[in-house]
This record gives structure tokens, sequence and C-alpha cells, in this order.
């Protein structure tokens, strides 16, 4: 569960019996949230293509965005498919805000034209409403990128669904060994990818700020070393394998720089590296184990994870020569793997009082914090890309779940998996 312990032992990961594809079902609702329809979309006689249904997908993102509630398909008062059809005092007396209504068409060279309308119940107008032209490999993409135009309508939210989530599984087979995976996969669980495959333990994946490479550190050689694979051609390029430890690479938001945990000097210690330059500058020395580093948002300074008080706490460090760290957490015996948002105002990370391991939030002007979820097992949190959620690892009857949480801890959503055991997920910056 520890990864702070984890870096520091060069222990395995604990990870049990995993799936490699992930399949995620929401199995918890939301309450308070605006009320909206999504009706089916109009496909023009044609069948829906499997796993393509774009009214769904819609649906299920709006759902998953905490701010918006669609009405169950079966609930549904009508099913206008275009704008003659619609109603707006019959909507009204349902006591629904917005309607969305579409069709999808398919073309003479096999491509696809999908149009949307977002409707304001309340003002009878439309407020919203585009189309594109689409192979069928791209439906599910565009689904997912209507979401984002219909939340960033009506909530001001930056886009987030039209992106992709990374996460390590493993699956154990009887009289076997443990296979670990880096997969990719849709915000949704869908088109996942496997881009390593390994015996050895794969930890820590981080997202370069323009979604093309990823970091993360493998076992695979039988020690920790660092790789940076760059997703769209396919290739990788070790980074560090220096003596000990090589652990917790993160991108730094400008894409300049790495930082990284490394024990080559002797204490594991926090380290930038200048990815232009290819010059390694020490930016922490202590006796005490400092891990888990995160940027924020300016580049300029990062979070990090250290056991000097000692116990796992986080602290805030600038990147310039001189710096001096800085404690943030004093709550609780237990605070580590912190995420900075997007705007630098919070930063989530696991708080563990005595057996159980929560996500916390804290708001970094006053020091303010807030649990957020449940637990008891919960680890790994990381902002989506417009910090309204937190992605988290966690566990449910003890099987491994991913969880997404709004960033004030009212709306949780618990994404069921086809896997026995997913970890470390990471959320790709948007498209």
């Amino acid at each position: 569960m520890k990864r702070f312990i984890m870096l520091v032992t060069l222990m395995t990961a604990s990870i049990s019996n995993a799936l490699a594809v992930l399949q995620i079902d929401i199995t918890e609702g939301i309450e308070a949230a605006v009320p909206i329809a999504v009706v089916p979309f109009n496909w023009n006689g044609q069948p829906v293509p499997a796993n393509a249904d774009v009214s769904a997908i819609i649906a299920s993102d709006l759902s998953r965005s905490g701010h918006l509630a669609p009405i169950p398909e079966q609930d549904l008062i009508a099913r206008p498919t275009a704008v003659n059809e619609v109603d707006f005092k019959t909507w009204r007396v349902a006591g629904i805000d917005h309607l969305v209504i579409g069709t999808v068409t398919r073309q003479l060279d096999r491509s696809y034209q999908v149009q949307f309308r977002l409707f304001d119940i309340l003002k009878a107008e439309q407020s919203l409403g585009y189309s594109f032209s689409v192979s069928g490999g791209q439906l599910r993409s565009t689904a997912h990128r209507i979401s984002d135009y219909i939340i960033q309508h009506l909530t001001g939210l930056k886009p987030v669904f039209d992106s992709r989530i990374t996460y390590i599984t493993v699956e154990q087979l009887k009289g076997k060994a443990p296979e670990y995976k880096l997969q990719v996969a849709d915000t949704d669980g869908y088109n996942p990818q496997t881009l390593l495959t390994s015996p050895e333990p794969i930890m820590s994946p981080s997202w370069s700020p323009d979604g093309k490479k990823l970091v993360y550190v493998s076992f695979e050689n039988r020690r920790s070393e660092i790789f940076i694979h760059d997703i769209f051609a396919g290739t990788r390029n070790k980074l560090a394998a220096y003596d000990g430890i090589n652990g917790a690479p993160r991108w730094s938001p400008d894409g300049n720089y790495l930082a990284l945990t490394l024990s080559k000097d002797g204490n594991p210690d926090i380290y930038v590296l200048n990815l232009k330059e290819s010059t390694l500058r020490r930016l922490t020395r202590h006796w005490s184990i400092d891990t888990e580093p995160a940027w924020m948002p300016d580049s300029k300074s990062l979070v990090f994870t250290s056991s000097r008080s000692g116990s796992p706490q986080i602290y805030s460090i600038g990147v310039a020569k001189g710096s001096t760290p800085s404690r943030l957490t004093f709550r609780g015996k237990y605070n580590a793997n912190a995420s900075v948002s997007p705007d630098g105002t919070s930063m989530v990370y696991v708080h563990g009082e005595g057996d159980s391991y929560r996500i916390a939030r804290m708001l970094l002007e006053d020091r303010t914090m807030r649990v957020i979820t449940d637990g008891p097992l919960d680890e790994s949190p990381e902002f989506a890309p417009n910090g309204s959620m937190a992605i988290y690892a966690a566990r449910q009857a003890g099987k491994a779940v991913l969880s997404v949480v709004s960033a004030d801890g009212e709306h949780q959503h618990r994404l069921a998996l086809d896997a026995v055991d997913v970890r470390e997920p990471a959320w790709a910056p948007s498209r």
C-alpha cells in the first residue's frame, strides 16, 4: 500500500492478481447535481457499432463529472431527435434543466457525421450545437469531446474526458510468475493499449505535459531503472540506472525538467534533471528519506514526502539553489504521495490514521485540510487536468478498484473493474 516504503526498501509492489484489460462501470451515484436528459441519438436506421453508442458515452461522462446528473434512459419522458420535436414545457414540468439530442449519419465514404444540440429548458432555447465528420474509430473520442463541450459550457470547467489515463496491472496465474503491464486507456477504460509487459514490477508512471510520453520505473533488469516512453513512436529510452534507488519520476509542467528520487549519493533525496541540458542537480540533502516529488504549476517549486520529522510528511521546496524545505502537513502520523491542483491552490494526498489510509485535500493558502474519501486503503491520488476531481486507487471487498472523487469530496464514483488489482492511475493532460 505505502509507495513511500516501497521506494525505500526496493521491495516489489504489494499487488495481487489482475486482469490486463480495464473496464469501468459507475457503481455509486451522485446527489445534488444538475438534472440533464441525454436522449439516445438517432442513427438514421444504421446499427449502432459495438462500444460506440455516442449518447450513452456522453451520459456516462456527464454523470462522472459530479456536476450533472443524467436521468436514466428508461425514465425519459420523450425521445426527440430534432429541434421541432422538443417540447420545452413538458421537460420543464419534469424538472429537467438541460436536454441533449443528436444524430449519427453514416456517409458514403464510411465516415460518420455526428451532430448534437444542447438545450436550456428554462430559457427554451438551444445553447450549444456542433457537427463532426469522423471515422468509425473516432466515435468514442468524439462522444468524449461532446461531453467536454457540454461540461465546459455549463460549468466553466476545462475539458477532461477526451483524454487518457494510465495504470499498472498485475496478473498472477496459478503456477506462473506474475505479469506486470503498463497500460493506457480512454478515461472510461476503453481502448486499452499495453505499453510494457514485464515479469518484474513497474511503478510510478507520469505523463509529459504534451501527453505524448510517459516516464516510469521498471524493475525488468532486476533493479529500479527509470525509462521515458514515447507513446506515439513506440520507443523508449533508459533515463536513470544509478546504483541504489531510481524512483518516483515526475515531469515538470513546463516540460523542461524531471524530478527524481535517487540514492546514488547516500540517502534517498530529490534530484532535478534538466532535460535540455542533461544536467542533474541534487535538491535535498538529509539523512532521512525524501521521495515522491510533485511539481507546482509554475515549475519553480515542488512538494515531496520526507521522513525527516520521524514519520512520512509532506514538505515544499523551491527549485532555485539555496532553497530550504518547509513542512506542510502536521495532522496525523502519515501524509504522503501528494498531487498539486493545476491552479496550485490545493493538493491531494494519502492521509493515514491507524490502519486507515484515505485521500485528503489541503488548501495551500491557509493549510486547512479535509479528508475526502472513505478508505480504508486508498492510495496514489492525482488531480484531473481541470482540477475538479481526483482519480485514485482503492480496495473494495478484496478487489482493486479505481475511484474518482470531486475536489470537495461531495461526489464520489467507485469505478468497478474486471481486474483483481490495478494500481497507480495517472490522468493525462487534456488533448
